[in-house]
């Protein structure tokens, strides 16, 4: 692969370009045509259109996330776990001529069935920033990463986000109520209960119960549904994972969010160190350019 390449996340809302030139990015692009928002476009014309003056017919461009889906533009196989980091640059996917998209990652056994796509990626530039034994990837599903420095081991998927969002925006808990506001006493207060319960659903309709009655301001339910939900998260994750404590743990997400895990985790008693999403994106595509070019 030559020294000029453009790196992709094409997921399914939302798509993310970046141009690269011996090794340094010139410039980055953003767009709303994601796999399902192509509104009746090929993905070849949204990428000709969201790369246009970046490449010619040689240029390679590498893309991740459902860009590789069933939904996407071609199927990129999964990679089973335990899976060799080596690898991810490996067994590429040709989409169109010098156009290739990253595998996913999968787990399939009887206790545990699971899938990923980007976050491969963005597991692999962390590794080389900031390493750690268990990888915390939040967002609308959120990652729990068991890896070392040479394969992933093992992950699991919790839908934090998406759940919040269900419960706030189409149930019962949030009917009828004004406009959320950020809290930081709300989010703790939430947080708490998260972490001390083992039955988060017999919660749940405690936090209508607590508006209602006017223990909780209705402005707030947001913010203290969210650290009931990551609370709970953390607190039954780091139970089945069992990291050793003297070692920090990575959250790869934005710097809002990933404050949010680190609360959880450190009134667990562990250690965090938290790396920006893109950052750790470029880091791992990035490897693969470089792998591939050699």
């Amino acid at each position: 692969m030559t020294s000029r390449y453009i790196a992709i996340d094409w997921g399914s809302t939302n798509l993310r370009a970046w141009l690269y030139q011996g090794g340094a990015c010139l410039e980055s692009r953003k767009s709303e045509a994601g796999v399902t928002r192509l509104n009746g476009r090929t993905p070849e014309a949204v990428l000709a259109e969201v790369t246009e003056g970046w490449r010619d017919e040689s240029t390679p461009v590498l893309m991740a996330g459902m860009v590789g889906s069933n939904a996407g533009w071609k199927i990129a196989p999964y990679l089973p776990c335990p899976a060799r980091f080596a690898e991810f640059g490996a067994q590429l996917t040709t989409a169109a001529e010098h156009v290739f998209i990253i595998p996913g990652l999968c787990v399939q056994r009887e206790d545990n069935r699971n899938v990923m796509r980007g976050e491969e990626t963005q597991l692999l530039g962390a590794r080389a920033l900031q390493p750690a034994p268990l990888y915390i990837m939040p967002g609308t599903h959120c990652k729990w990463v068991q890896a070392d420095n040479e394969q992933v081991h093992d992950f699991r998927t919790v839908m934090t986000g998406e759940l919040h969002h269900l419960l706030l925006k189409q149930s019962l808990i949030g009917a009828g109520l004004p406009e959320q506001q950020l809290n930081a006493d709300a989010f703790q207060a939430g947080l708490a209960q998260g972490l001390e319960t083992d039955a988060p659903l017999a919660r749940l309709f405690e936090v209508r119960a607590g508006h209602v009655l006017g223990n909780l301001a209705r402005e707030h339910v947001s913010e203290f549904l969210s650290g009931l939900l990551i609370g709970n998260e953390a607190a039954s994750m780091t139970r089945l994972w069992q990291p050793d404590r003297q070692q920090p743990l990575t959250i790869v997400a934005s710097p809002a969010l990933a404050g949010r895990y680190q609360q959880a985790l450190n009134a667990l008693g562990f250690q965090a160190q938290t790396l920006e999403g893109d950052a750790a994106f470029q880091a791992g595509i990035r490897s693969i350019a470089h792998a591939v070019a050699e």
